[in-house]
């Protein structure tokens, strides 16, 4: 009995290396094609910002290129894997292997190990260019794709609630009695009506607060605008309350996103979609092993039997249902419905359940 993991070098060597060649020609055709779509639907808008060009426009793409790729990498290696399992089953290459001895999971073995090295710099991919690359479109987008300063540790467009009151900073950056506040903003509000607006260019903790520098008050009933010099505001409202208002899973690396977890935690403030998204970061990269076992129904059966479209279209759907069902899962997570490691691990190992009973019974 032939248990070897693979079946021979030059097989594995030949397999990996089309799998891979035709997953990354997927890709790089899928990317071309979304990315001009969403080009054209998009460059209207950062056009209408005076003085922006050509220059911004390839600026966005080099900002949303990467998002496009994190997002249908996963497609690429199903299609990529559907592909070369067709092809050589058209080709008799599978008999060939099966007539010889090899096993199912041996004709597999290749793709899933070269799927492996896939996902690893996916994750790589992802952790240190995706979530740059989609902090900065945000900032940029919020910004109305004008001018604005780039700095991975800021927060951008934070508002804050005080009881009645309303206090809204452009940008929040530091950590802990370091944190500061730029473009402070307060709306006082008494019974639903705002009283005052303060405004001033900074603030800092000071007194159980935060001092707001170069401060103005306006007097919404009389009209007045005069100047409050020492004015401290939110008495009681903690730092991480800013720094921490608009975490999003998607625009911090995986150990930036555990370190605001850990704040969250300690702030005693619900971190479940937080933690949902960290472990998808895991998770949705690994999907890409997952791809190969389910295309690999295309592998087997006559292709002369007329039914080697069929497998593909099953294999392709089998696919597509597992990122529909991993999408509605770690939905689910982010409302609390299901538990973070429930919401991010469930779907691939129910699919390599489903993949590995669908191998079976296509070879027999």
């Amino acid at each position: 009995m032939n248990v070897r993991f693979f079946a021979s070098p030059t097989i594995t060597w030949y397999m990996a290396r089309l799998f891979l060649v035709r997953s990354f020609a997927v890709l790089a055709g899928l990317v071309l094609i979304l990315q001009t779509l969403d080009l054209l639907g998009e460059s209207g808008n950062i056009l209408a910002y005076p003085g922006n060009g050509d220059a911004q426009l390839w600026t966005y793409v080099s900002l949303r290129a990467p998002q496009i790729v994190a997002r249908f990498l996963p497609f690429a290696v199903l299609l990529g894997s559907l592909i070369t399992l067709a092809t050589m089953n058209q080709n008799s290459e599978i008999i060939s292997m099966k007539a010889a001895g090899v096993s199912a999971h041996q004709i597999l073995a290749p793709l899933i190990v070269a799927s492996i090295l896939v996902a690893a710099g996916s994750f790589w991919f992802n952790d240190r260019i995706v979530a740059r690359a989609t902090a900065t479109l945000t900032a940029w987008d919020n910004a109305n794709y004008g001018p604005v300063p780039i700095d991975r540790g800021i927060s951008s467009n934070v508002w804050v609630r005080d009881g009645d009151d309303l206090i809204h900073a452009d940008s929040a950056g530091g950590r802990g009695a370091a944190t500061t506040l730029t473009g402070v903003t307060l709306y006082d509000r008494r019974g639903g009506a705002l009283q005052t607006i303060v405004s001033g260019t900074h603030a800092k903790q000071a007194n159980g607060g935060w001092l707001v520098e170069n401060a103005t008050r306006f007097d919404v009933a009389r009209g007045v605008r005069a100047p409050a010099p020492g004015l401290v505001i939110g008495r009681g409202i903690t730092p991480d309350r800013f720094t921490l208002a608009n975490v999003d899973a998607d625009e911090r690396s995986f150990g930036a996103l555990r370190i605001a977890i850990a704040d969250l935690h300690a702030a005693g403030r619900p971190t479940g979609e937080l933690e949902a998204g960290l472990w998808h970061k895991i998770s949705g990269p690994l999907s890409a092993m997952l791809m190969p076992l389910l295309a690999g129904v295309a592998a087997f059966g006559l292709a002369r039997s007329g039914h080697l479209f069929i497998r593909a279209v099953i294999g392709m759907a089998l696919g597509f249902t597992y990122f529909v069902v991993d999408n509605f899962a770690l939905a689910m997570g982010n409302l609390g419905a299901y538990p973070p490691l429930l919401a991010a691990w469930a779907p691939p190992l129910l699919f390599l359940l489903i993949g590995e009973v669908v191998l079976i019974r296509s070879e027999e």
